[in-house]
């Protein structure tokens, strides 16, 4: 057993768990967020992808031992309270979901892509980028609409702050 600190969404968190702890279960199960979801058990689904020191991960091939003295953000802390996060407006707006499983996933590396690409993106890049994420349900036309309309409203609103 191995006592891991972390901060996550914003919130210090402290257990002890075993050594062999994946960060995707000490998520769901010790702390209760069930945003970030298990598919495959095989890290190529990207249904349990989440921000790891501001970088995106499949939170499936981590341990939560790893994660000791980090800070995690899943998909539960990336709306501003009753505020949507502009990617999860955009998802909304664009139909970029349908059963809604991997959607969580695809939004934390959605957002993870966008930071990534803050001079714009294409359709192309999205594309690739999103090759470690499978969705079963919409074909991916409407997940790619979303990220490149967030990315845009994102990048207006970067460009009014630094004005």
């Amino acid at each position: 057993m191995v006592t891991v600190t972390m901060t996550v969404n914003g919130r210090q968190v402290s257990k002890e768990v075993e050594d062999r702890r994946l960060l995707v279960d000490f998520l769901r199960e010790d702390l209760g967020l069930t945003g970030t979801h298990v598919g495959c058990d095989t890290s190529q689904c990207g249904a349990c992808v989440v921000h790891l020191d501001g970088k995106a991960v499949k939170s499936c091939t981590v341990l939560a031992a790893q994660a000791d003295g980090g800070s995690v953000k899943t998909i539960e802390g990336l709306a501003n309270g009753a505020d949507l996060h502009p990617l999860q407006a955009a998802f909304k707006e664009h139909h970029g979901l349908q059963c809604g499983f991997c959607t969580p996933g695809m939004i934390m590396s959605g957002v993870d892509l966008i930071e990534r690409h803050p001079d714009g993106l294409d359709e192309k890049t999205v594309r690739v980028e999103l090759e470690g994420n499978i969705c079963r349900c919409t074909g991916y036309h409407n997940i790619v609409k979303a990220i490149l309309a967030a990315a845009e409203e994102m990048r207006g609103g970067m460009r009014q702050a630094a004005e």
